[in-house]
């Protein structure tokens, strides 16, 4: 079944300027009508036909709410959000772990359960009802079927000097699929400082720091990039218009490939100006139809136990996973240690 395209028919704002300072909340708080959403890349589409863009316009068509948009890296909205924490001006946060994990831990999630959250999974949503998944995914890695005539396969090959300024991965501590490539890592090599060790031999080829992971599969699909880090959902989504793009999984030589759940989950955000929309966006979005489009239009994984998706989309999915060990990090311990472990990357190599 082909993706849907729908182009946005309501007024959802990217903002696209640095995010250096907080705004003003003035004009937020005096419109009723409106919800602002902080996210992470990988959800809206290209080209407006993105499972945000369905949802969003849905949204505001059913309850005439408008949705603000503003996008960035996990660790950016987090940042952003914490620097606004006196005046908030989101409110929703959409962030992959261990970011979620981390805005919870800050005090800027406020307990809330979304109508039908009792259908995702325990490992799914906070204890405390601070967040919930919204969409699941799965990390992993593209490649440039042109150029390279089939996948590379272990994260040894990564190292051949065919690669060198070819190859780039999102920044940890900072993009969301940038700080999975230093989980998968450690959990392949079997430690941190195995991991670190491997990282500092791949810094030779790296092309350097990148907040944004959604920037890496069009640098791929041109041919600027041999390899890059991703996920499932977003680069299965941007395949659609970006030919050129192969989906992997990295092996330890001699193993298995590996990937571990990166869902996107979602939390309100405390004291949000407009609190009562943000959670009738929750709703929405965890709602039986929206959750059975995310395969259908947004190219990932319904976050509803009870949702079975049967699309083509979800079928070719399904392929994409076979024979690929999935692990489970343990992402409170990654939260707690994230600040020494991304200052220990950035010692090792020299970032």
């Amino acid at each position: 079944m082909p993706r849907n395209t729908l182009r946005l028919a309501v007024a959802v704002t990217l903002l696209a300027t640095p995010l250096l300072s907080a705004c003003g909340g003035s004009s937020a708080a005096s419109d009723e009508k409106a919800v602002t959403v902080y996210s992470a890349d990988g959800l809206k589409g290209e080209n407006g036909d993105g499972w945000y863009d369905k949802v969003f316009a849905d949204f505001t068509k059913q309850t005439g709410i408008k949705v603000k948009y503003v996008e960035g890296g996990s660790g950016e909205m987090v940042q952003r959000a914490v620097r606004e924490k006196n005046n908030p001006q989101a409110d929703v946060l959409v962030t992959l772990p261990p970011f979620i994990q981390q805005a919870d831990s800050k005090g800027l999630l406020e307990k809330y359960e979304p109508k039908d959250s009792v259908q995702v999974s325990g490992g799914d949503k906070a204890v405390d009802g601070t967040w919930t998944s919204v969409v699941n995914n799965y990390f992993g890695f593209v490649y440039n079927k042109k150029e390279l005539k089939k996948a590379p396969t272990t994260w040894d090959e990564l190292l051949d000097g065919k690669y060198k300024n070819k190859l780039q991965y999102s920044t940890p501590g900072v993009a969301g699929d940038g700080t999975a490539v230093l989980i998968k890592v450690i959990h392949d090599f079997g430690g941190k400082e195995q991991a670190l060790a491997y990282l500092k031999k791949l810094q030779a080829n790296n092309v350097g720091p990148s907040a944004s992971t959604g920037k890496l599969a069009p640098k791929v699909d041109k041919g600027e990039l041999l390899v890059a880090n991703g996920d499932v959902q977003m680069n299965y989504a941007q395949g659609k218009t970006m030919p050129n793009l192969g989906i992997w999984f990295p092996a330890k030589q001699g193993g298995k490939p590996t990937t571990f759940a990166l869902p996107y989950a979602a939390g309100l955000v405390t004291k949000a100006p407009h609190s009562e929309n943000g959670k009738k966006l929750l709703d929405f979005m965890l709602a039986q139809k929206q959750q059975q489009e995310v395969s259908e239009i947004g190219g990932g994984f319904s976050a509803r136990s009870d949702v079975k998706a049967v699309d083509a989309n979800a079928i070719a999915l399904a392929k994409l996973l076979n024979g690929v060990d999935i692990f489970s990090p343990y992402w409170n311990d990654i939260d707690k240690n994230l600040t020494s472990y991304v200052e220990d990357w950035k010692s090792a190599t020299g970032s």
